[in-house]
């Protein structure tokens, strides 16, 4: 029987260094995954700051693009005088709409001559602009 309990205290202190062993391992990686996830929150929260600063930047550039483009808007809304031709065909149109008030298509020859002054004045434009 001493055989058998050496035997059997050897097995337990071979045991008990494994479960040892095990512990320090799993103690040895647990830190690692601490290690690992307080650089992966740093990185994180570092890259977070860094879009936080580009959008902001990104923001200002933008709100300063649109000012400007209303500034131009605003100059461009200069109201300049009508021809007279276009004035005329504008006022006839708006006289006959006037006279035929329950009648509306009456006032196609008018609304025609309209719609040609308009394409004159338009074309016109549209050739000091290219060239």
């Amino acid at each position: 029987m001493p055989l058998s309990q050496s035997d059997t205290s050897r097995q337990q202190a071979i045991e008990l260094e494994i479960q040892a062993r095990v512990a320090a391992e799993l103690k040895r990686l647990r830190a690692e995954e601490a290690s690992a996830l307080k650089e992966a929150q740093k990185k994180l929260s570092e890259s977070t700051e860094q879009q936080t600063d580009d959008f902001k930047i990104t923001r200002q550039t933008v709100s300063k693009e649109v000012e400007a483009l209303r500034a131009k808007l605003q100059e461009r809304r200069k109201v300049r005088e009508l021809p007279e031709s276009v004035e005329a065909a504008r006022s006839e149109v708006v006289r006959c709409l006037r006279e035929n008030d329950r009648r509306p298509l009456d006032c196609w020859k008018e609304v025609e001559a309209f719609k040609e002054e308009v394409r004159r004045l338009e074309k016109g434009w549209v050739e000091k602009v290219v060239s």
